[in-house]
C-alpha cells in the first residue's frame, strides 16, 4: 500500500505560524504526500512553495463549524481557488442534518461544487455528532449534489474517524470516494479505514505513519 499518496498533511491549528506552515511543506515534499492541507490563509503560500511539485494544496471552508451562510462559503471557495487551492474540504451545516433539512443541505453543497467547477469539493459530514442514519442521509445529499468526496471529521469535534462511518459513506459514495480524519494514529488504523473503503487519510501525523510508527495526537 502507498501510504503517501494516500495522506493529506493537515496544519489546521489557530495559532500556526510561517515556521509551522514551512515545515508541514517541507514534510510534504520530502515524503511525496497527496496534499497538504492548511487554513485559507495559508494556500497562496503553500501554491508557490509546491508549484514543481505533484503535492497538491487543500483548505477547508466554513471550518471548524459549518454554520456560516452558503454566499460566504461560496465566496470563501472562490477566494481559496483564486490562491491557488487544487482541492476543498468544506464543513457541511450540521445543524441542517440534526433537523432532516437534508434538500438544504443538498442545495449548499451543489452551490459549492459549482463554484469548485473541476476542483475536487470534499464534504465534512462532522460523523461524531450523527447517528448512522443521519450519516447516511447527509452522503446521499453530498452524492446528488455532486460532491467528490464525503469526509467524517473536522478534528474539532468530539470525535473522529471510524469504521464503521466510513462504510456506511463508502456505501453511498460506492464510485467516488471518502476520506477518513481524526484519530488515525497508526498504519494498522489506516489500513482499516482503506478496508472499509476510505480512499484519502487526513493527518497531522503524516510522517509517523509512513515511518511506521504511533502518533498520539488526536488528528
Amino acid at each position: 500500500m502507498n501510504v503517501n499518496k494516500l495522506i493529506d498533511h493537515t496544519y489546521l491549528k489557530a495559532f500556526g505560524t510561517s515556521a509551522e506552515i514551512d515545515k508541514l511543506i517541507a514534510e510534504a515534499k520530502e515524503f511525496d504526500f497527496k496534499s497538504v492541507c492548511v487554513n485559507p490563509t495559508w494556500v497562496a503560500k503553500a501554491h508557490a512553495a509546491l508549484r514543481d511539485t505533484d503535492v497538491l494544496v487543500c483548505t477547508v471552508i466554513g471550518f471548524p463549524l459549518g454554520a456560516n451562510t452558503t454566499a460566504t462559503k461560496v465566496f470563501e471557495t472562490t477566494d481559496a481557488l483564486n490562491n491557488g487551492a487544487d482541492e476543498i474540504d468544506m464543513v457541511l451545516n450540521v445543524g441542517h442534518v440534526k433537523e432532516g433539512r437534508y434538500n438544504d443541505v443538498q442545495a449548499e453543497v451543489a452551490a459549492i461544487k459549482q463554484a469548485c467547477g473541476n476542483h475536487t469539493l470534499k464534504v465534512i459530514l462532522e460523523t461524531c455528532y450523527l447517528d448512522n442514519d443521519e450519516i447516511k442521509k447527509a452522503s446521499e445529499a453530498c452524492y446528488r449534489a455532486g460532491a467528490d468526496f464525503v469526509k467524517t471529521s473536522t478534528g474539532f469535534g468530539t470525535g473522529g474517524a471510524t469504521t464503521e462511518a466510513v462504510n456506511i459513506m463508502k456505501n453511498v459514495f460506492h464510485d467516488r470516494e471518502v476520506k477518513a480524519s481524526g484519530g488515525v494514529r497508526s498504519i494498522d488504523d489506516v489500513k482499516a479505514m482503506v478496508e472499509a473503503g476510505a480512499t484519502r487519510i487526513g493527518t497531522s501525523s503524516g510522517v509517523k505513519l509512513v515511518q511506521g510508527e504511533t502518533s498520539d495526537t488526536d488528528y
